[in-house]
């Protein structure tokens, strides 16, 4: 294995920590198991990741975001974990919005009567990742 390589590898404690999660706590893992599932997760990352990027390529874009991640796995025939990722990215936005809001409110309590009216005036409109 070339010394580069293993700049793109995911980290082996981070692969050990998740295969023990799901093992019985007396279940021993031999460094090669931990290593061969490390190159696996990493090839799938960066094949994902990949078809995301030559997609953005061909929208002229530079940044890949998390419907590209889900684009990536849907069309290369993941659709289990598109559909996955899809719900978990939607909870993800919801709750950073959620959040945005809880600190735009407390760091804007002198002007809440104003923010009130405002927002009466204002359709705010949410929608699902496009599938």
């Amino acid at each position: 294995m070339d010394v580069n390589e293993h700049v793109k590898l995911v980290p082996i404690a981070n692969v050990g920590r998740i295969m023990k999660q799901i093992l019985p706590p007396t279940a021993k893992i031999s460094k090669e198991a931990k290593e061969t599932i490390q190159e696996c997760a990493s090839e799938f990352i960066s094949f994902v990741t990949g078809e995301a990027s030559d997609k953005c390529h061909k929208e002229n874009r530079r940044t890949v975001n998390g419907d590209d991640i889900c684009w990536a796995l849907s069309s290369l025939g993941f659709d289990n974990y598109a559909e996955a990722m899809l719900r978990y990215l939607y909870k993800l936005r919801e709750f950073e919005r959620q959040r945005a809001n809880q600190t735009k409110g407390s760091n804007d309590e002198d002007t809440d009567h104003e923010a009130a009216s405002e927002s009466e005036n204002q359709e705010i409109i949410t929608t699902p990742p496009a599938r």
